[in-house]
């Protein structure tokens, strides 16, 4: 109906329900270009208030966008700050959102996890990310952990847990859990206490996926031609 000559209005809000849509069904990236194309022109006030929309932009994009993007699509964009509305400084207004966001981008660790776990808690008890929440937190911190790490060679670990305000220990818990599962490219030396980054080498990376993709298609392919054959 929408192809056949729908209305402005109603693509917009098309939008924002497929983005919501989205979220709930764990589809981060897909749902955080919907979501931030919907918030020059969000009327759907039937489904959830501009605020609410707003908390739903900021962390689908915290964790997506890079630092850039982050920067010129939320932190200075005049709809996330209510300059566009009758409300002033609307992320203001949202608690613990604006300092959420700004300290990621700012890379104030400390005061990000404080405000990650205000969040965690605000996301257990919300309709569409209750069932997600566990993943989002655990993906927010492979996102910092690597944006720490990647400036870096070598790191101390207590370097580490001063930086995030955390315990030696729980900083090295956790930095085992995500490297020995793959997420994190780095190993810990515990006799030196440091943190060691491992460079991942792109172009051996595009080799082994090319290799990959090119079996899956010969295999396909063998498979037509049986299948032809008969």
């Amino acid at each position: 109906m929408i192809e056949k000559g729908g209305d402005w209005d109603r693509r917009n809000r098309l939008k924002v329900y497929e983005g919501i849509y989205l979220l709930s069904k764990r589809q981060f990236k897909e749902a955080c270009k919907m979501l931030i194309d919907g918030l020059a022109t969000f009327t759907c006030t039937e489904l959830m208030e501009y605020k609410k929309f707003v908390w739903y932009v900021v962390l689908t994009a915290s964790l997506i966008l890079d630092r850039p993007a982050l920067k010129s699509s939320i932190i200075n964009a005049p709809e996330i700050l209510g300059f566009n509305r009758s409300n002033i400084e609307c992320i203001h207004e949202i608690p613990h959102l604006s300092e959420y966001v700004n300290s990621l981008y700012n890379c104030k660790y400390d005061v990000f996890f404080n405000c990650l776990a205000e969040i965690e808690q605000s996301c257990k008890i919300d309709f569409y990310l209750s069932l997600h929440y566990r993943y989002y937190v655990r993906e927010m911190r492979i996102k910092v952990y690597s944006q720490v790490l990647e400036s870096y060679k070598t790191v101390g670990i207590q370097s580490l847990a001063t930086c995030f305000g955390v315990s030696k220990d729980w900083i090295d818990n956790d930095l085992a859990r995500f490297i020995s599962a793959g997420r994190l490219n780095a190993v810990i030396d515990r006799v030196k206490g440091v943190v060691v980054t491992n460079r991942p080498d792109c172009k051996n990376a595009q080799y082994q996926a090319a290799i990959k993709e090119g079996d899956f298609l010969l295999n396909s392919i063998q498979k037509l031609s049986r299948v032809i054959n008969l």
